[in-house]
């Protein structure tokens, strides 16, 4: 109806009237059209008149699209069709929460700047996260986020059991009147907001990420073996007695990659990357499947992980522990000593992991020459691999592979869940080494399925945008740093280059952080654009289908096309159908599951902090806006200094040098400097930590020293 009656407006050379309207419509028709017209002026496909007339929407600076939250207050608007999105200042977000359809107003069309003009539709689709409490004999729901500006009252019926301090669930089923109030229904209790990890576990319900499977996967889970079953390994290549290991982390219980090393008499490597064949168990048609593909990834939240697949698998069948047979889908390259793989293997296998190592007994082997116990035999392919690992880094350094080097925090948490450090994550050779191996891996059964011109699942990651380097560009010179850069053809090479120019500099990680932030996100398509950040023609996630949906999809597609040998036009037009979708829901599900970690960290930053308000930090200036200045801790927890807060003068934001100037002192705070600080107080719930100058003489200032930090 709506189609028509647009098509019918927009073919007019003039306005057009409610009554021309009517006479051109059918009587079935005519009964919606008042509530037609109204649909089509609020989504801005036409406007009314001064005279009441009916014409085509053609204001460009009115723009219809939807509201993505920030938790510091301001938020973006994405318009469909627009590759860039509209900034929206806290003072002009007008009510709006995330999520909702809006109308906004461009402002600024150079630097993308709108206000909210009013909400179209507002976004209670989701299932929302708060706290259940009675007053007055009613009950309510205090939601977690702030932003979305409602009153929730649920019947005592519709309770499931919750009391006043429980976290829960709640869907909204409808509006009281005209009133900001609505009638829910609780879903879920999460638990009490004392209760260990109940704040994690709320958090994780708010992006959706949910912790507990449903009945249906429960049930397939029963008629999934423990062990590798004789039947398992027809058509498949017997690895068992070769020599294969694992490396990960200490704690990792889910392991979905093992390794193995020899050297030819002709000088070249054989690096077996052999990755749990996850896709024999996990069918397509399956309760299993089905929820893999709602959840898209494991989530590895503090001292939690919430995993794609049940324990049962990615703990136990699935998990290439060692000594035990395990299903596997194995890549084998012969890499040159350029770097080159020269020719390659993916076929079916059977394994048995001879040992799981961890990240920090590898690094004592090639890092400090210590053997630890355990370790002897496998010495010798843990040299060999690392000797294979630099020639692969140097490849892929001149190629172009752009290393950010970001510091990641790493939350340190008691037995109940509780923050009690932050520390930097320390990453050497070893996790070097297993990257490296990853990525040729990848860029191994991408580039062989793209070869053969049929549907596959990429890793891509487009090109930066000119403008926004040339701004990087411009602000580091306002810092006095000059960078040459050839900013009309950016490559690969343009990026290291500005990073290798910058190294060394004291603001270098902050500056490398903003860099990566001025470049798109990579996501999951059925379409190859290539890999702008790691400098690969074809790329793809292959190597963690334990915890990632399109790793999963590869294998399937691996044993469709290379062990089936199915490639007629049926399967090829599933495909060519299916992975637009499965690329778009899994983009969407690392989107939220990258936001919900931060939150997580940002949380978790916050209580450690709570035990530390009055002491003194040293620390660096990291953002500055025009409400504050953000300031980073040596072991990257950050905290706001409001510009309230900085009381000896009155400060303006000075957009052209990117700081906070005194009007009167002339005193300037910017981005790099190093600054004194006591911590003044915490939210928790928002993970926010407020900070303010520290001058000597304080009298709350309990100094700390600058390592403890």
């Amino acid at each position: 109806m709506e189609e028509k009656v647009l098509a019918i407006i927009e073919g007019q050379n003039k306005a057009i009237t409610y009554e021309e309207l009517f006479n051109k419509l059918d009587e079935e028709e005519r009964k919606d059209l008042t509530k037609t017209l109204i649909s089509l002026e609020k989504n801005l496909k036409i406007r009314v008149t001064n005279k009441g007339k009916y014409e085509p929407f053609r204001d460009n600076s009115k723009k219809l699209g939807t509201f993505v939250a920030n938790s510091k207050g301001f938020g973006f608007v994405m318009v469909e069709g627009e590759e860039k999105d509209y900034f929206v200042a806290p003072s002009n977000i007008n009510g709006a929460v995330n999520g909702d359809l809006v109308v906004i107003n461009i402002l600024n069309g150079e630097k993308r700047e709108a206000e909210i003009l009013s909400i179209n539709k507002r976004n209670l689709n989701n299932l929302l996260v708060g706290e259940f409490y009675v007053k007055d004999n009613k009950n309510f729901i205090k939601l977690d986020d702030d932003k979305i500006n409602i009153v929730v009252e649920v019947m005592d019926e519709n309770k499931n059991g919750a009391v006043s301090g429980h976290k829960v669930v709640v869907k909204i089923n409808n509006k009281i009147q005209d009133s900001n109030y609505y009638q829910g229904v609780v879903v879920r209790v999460i638990g009490h907001k004392d209760d260990p990890g109940v704040d994690i576990l709320s958090l994780a319900a708010r992006y959706q990420i949910n912790d507990v499977f449903p009945e249906g996967v429960i049930e397939e889970l029963k008629h999934i073996p423990d062990e590798v079953m004789e039947k398992d390994l027809e058509g498949r290549k017997d690895l068992t007695s070769e020599t294969i290991f694992t490396i990960d982390g200490d704690d990792t219980k889910d392991i979905d990659d093992a390794i193995s090393i020899e050297k030819l008499s002709n000088g070249n490597f054989v690096l077996g990357v052999h990755i749990a064949d996850v896709s024999y168990y996990v069918k397509e048609d399956s309760a299993l499947g089905r929820e893999a593909f709602e959840r898209g990834t494991s989530s590895y939240l503090a001292n939690t992980v919430i995993p794609m697949l049940p324990h049962q698998l990615s703990n136990g069948i699935c998990s290439l522990n060692p000594e035990v047979n395990r299903l596997a889908i194995s890549c084998v390259m012969e890499i040159d000593n350029k770097g080159n793989v020269v020719d390659q293997d993916i076929f079916p296998s059977v394994i048995r992991s001879r040992k799981q190592m961890t990240y920090k007994n590898v690094n004592k082997i090639l890092e400090e020459n210590i053997v630890p116990e355990g370790y002897e035999e496998f010495e010798s392919d843990l040299r060999l691999m690392h000797e294979l690992s630099k020639i692969i880094r140097k490849a892929k350094i001149e190629k172009g592979y752009i290393d950010f080097d970001v510091e990641e925090a790493k939350i340190i948490t008691d037995e109940n869940g509780r923050a009690i450090d932050v520390a930097k994550r320390e990453r050497g050779i070893g996790e070097n080494l297993i990257e490296d191996f990853m990525i040729i891996a990848n860029e191994t059964v991408a580039s062989t399925i793209a070869f053969m011109e049929i549907p596959f699942i990429y890793r891509v990651h487009g090109l930066p945008d000119e403008e926004k380097i040339k701004k990087f560009l411009q602000f580091v010179g306002v810092l006095g740093y000059k960078v040459n850069a050839n900013t009309k053809n950016i490559t690969p090479k343009t990026i290291q280059n500005i990073l290798s120019q910058l190294k060394g500099k004291k603001e270098f990680h902050i500056l490398s952080s903003m860099l990566l932030r001025s470049m798109q996100k990579a996501v999951y398509d059925h379409m190859n654009i290539g890999h702008f950040g790691l400098a690969s023609k074809y790329y793809t996630h292959f190597t963690s289908p334990i915890r990632r949906f399109p790793d999963l999809t590869v294998h399937r597609l691996l044993r469709s096309y290379l062990f089936n040998h199915n490639i007629n036009n049926e399967t090829i037009n599933y495909y060519n159908n299916e992975l637009p979708i499965i690329a778009k829901q899994s983009s969407m599900r690392e989107r939220a599951a990258v936001e919900c970690e931060r939150a997580v960290t940002d949380m978790k930053m916050a209580e450690y902090m709570e035990g530390h308000i009055g002491e003194v930090y040293k620390g660096v200036i990291s953002t500055v806006t025009n409400y504050g200045i953000y300031v980073e801790l040596p072991n990257l927890v950050e905290g706001l200094i409001k510009t309230d807060d900085l009381a000896d003068d009155y400060y303006f934001f000075d957009e052209t040098s990117f700081s906070l100037i005194g009007k009167r002192t002339k005193k300037r705070y910017m981005l790099g400097n190093d600054i004194e600080v006591i911590v003044d107080s915490v939210i928790k719930d928002k993970g926010l930590i407020n900070f303010k100058p520290y001058k000597k003489g304080d009298k709350d200032g309990n100094k700390q020293q600058e390592s403890e930090a």
